[in-house]
C-alpha cells in the first residue's frame, strides 16, 4: 500500500509579468526550460556564489514555484525580494501543502490517481495542485490548502522514511547552519542538471563558472550512514587518519534517522577526493562510525 508523509517543505511563488526574466536572472537553472509537464533542480546564490537554497522549480497556474526546506524558502524569499522591487514581479510564501508518497507499485498508483508521466515529463497537474515524479517509487504531491489526500493513501505521522529515500537519492537540502556556505557544485547540483552553463548572467555566476572551468572545486556532497542506537544530530564530521588520530572533514547539510533499523543517514559536504573506504564519525561522538554510501549519479563534470 502506498504511504503518504506530510513534508516540512515550503513553496515560494513567483508571479507577475516579469516572472520569467526575473527568476532567470537570479538562479542557476535556465528557466526557459521549465514547462507545465516538468520540474527541474536549481540553485539560488548570493553574489559570491554561495547557496541560499537548492530547490525544485516547476510551474503551476502560470506561476513559478520553488520547493525546498523551510530554511531555504525563507532565505530565498528574503533575498529575492531585495531585488524584486525593481521588476514587475510578486514573490510570496505559498500556502500549498506538500506530501511525499512512497510506493513499490507507483505506476499502478499513478493510474489510480489519474497521473501521467513519461521519460521527458516528470510533472503533471493533480486537481488544483501538482504531482512531481522523483523516481520509480517516489512522488511529491503539491496540494492547495483546501485539497485533501485521496483515500487510497495512508498518511504516516513520521516523514523520516521519505527523507531517508531523498538522502539515498543524493538530493540536496540545506539546513540553517549551512545556508550561504557552499557553491552549487559542492552539493552536486551539476549532477542533477541544476546548473546551466549556457544561459545568460545570474547572481553568483562568476563563482559557479570558475569552479567548473578552472577546476577550483575541492568539495562534493556524499551520502554517509552508520548504526546508532538512538537518534543523533550532527553538524561536523571527522575523518580517521590513524588509529587515534581524527581530523575535521566537513559538514552535514541534511540528516535523518531510521528508528526501525537504528541507522543514521546524512548528506555531508566533504573533500571530493575522499575514498569510498574512509572511516568517519560525527564530531564529539565516538560511539557512531559513519561510512560512505555510493551516490546514484556521477559528480564528474561532463
Amino acid at each position: 500500500m502506498a504511504k503518504a508523509y506530510q513534508l516540512p517543505f515550503k513553496l515560494l511563488s513567483i508571479s507577475g509579468a516579469d516572472k520569467l526574466s526575473y527568476l532567470h536572472g537570479q538562479v542557476t537553472q535556465d528557466i526557459n526550460l521549465v514547462k507545465d509537464n516538468n520540474f527541474l533542480w536549481t540553485g539560488h546564490c548570493s553574489p559570491k556564489g554561495k547557496l541560499w537554497s537548492a530547490m525544485r522549480v516547476f510551474s503551476l497556474n502560470g506561476n513559478y514555484l520553488l520547493l525546498g526546506s523551510q530554511q531555504e524558502a525563507e532565505a530565498s524569499h528574503r533575498e529575492l525580494n531585495k531585488y524584486g522591487v525593481f521588476a514587475n514581479v510578486d514573490i510570496a510564501m505559498s500556502d500549498h501543502l506538500c506530501f511525499g508518497i512512497l510506493s513499490d507499485k507507483l505506476d499502478d498508483l499513478c493510474t489510480t490517481l489519474g497521473l501521467q508521466f513519461n521519460d521527458d515529463e516528470n510533472a503533471c497537474n493533480f486537481g488544483a495542485g501538482k504531482a512531481l515524479k522523483l523516481d520509480s517509487n517516489r512522488l511529491i504531491l503539491i496540494l492547495e490548502a483546501n485539497q485533501t489526500l485521496p483515500e487510497s493513501l495512508v498518511l504516516e505521522s513520521d516523514p523520516s522514511q521519505f527523507e531517508i529515500a531523498g538522502i539515498v537519492a543524493g538530493e540536496p537540502q540545506l539546513s540553517d547552519n549551512v545556508i550561504d556556505e557552499f557553491v552549487p557544485q559542492m552539493v552536486n547540483l551539476q549532477a542533477l542538471n541544476g546548473i546551466s552553463f549556457k544561459k545568460g548572467c545570474y547572481t553568483g555566476q562568476e563563482t559557479v563558472a570558475r569552479m567548473r572551468y578552472l577546476g577550483k572545486n575541492k568539495r562534493a556532497m556524499f551520502i554517509v550512514h552508520g548504526e546508532s542506537q538512538e537518534p543523533i544530530q550532527c553538524q561536523d564530521i571527522e575523518m580517521q587518519l590513524e588509529q587515534d588520530n581524527w581530523r575535521r572533514a566537513g559538514k552535514v547539510i541534511h540528516q535523518s534517522y531510521d528508528t526501525q533499523a537504528h541507522v543514521y543517514y546524512a548528506l555531508a559536504v566533504l573533500p571530493n577526493d575522499l575514498q569510498q573506504s574512509a572511516v568517519l564519525r560525527p564530531k564529539d561522538n565516538t560511539s557512531v562510525t559513519l561510512h560512505i554510501k555510493a551516490l546514484p549519479y556521477s559528480i564528474e563534470d561532463n
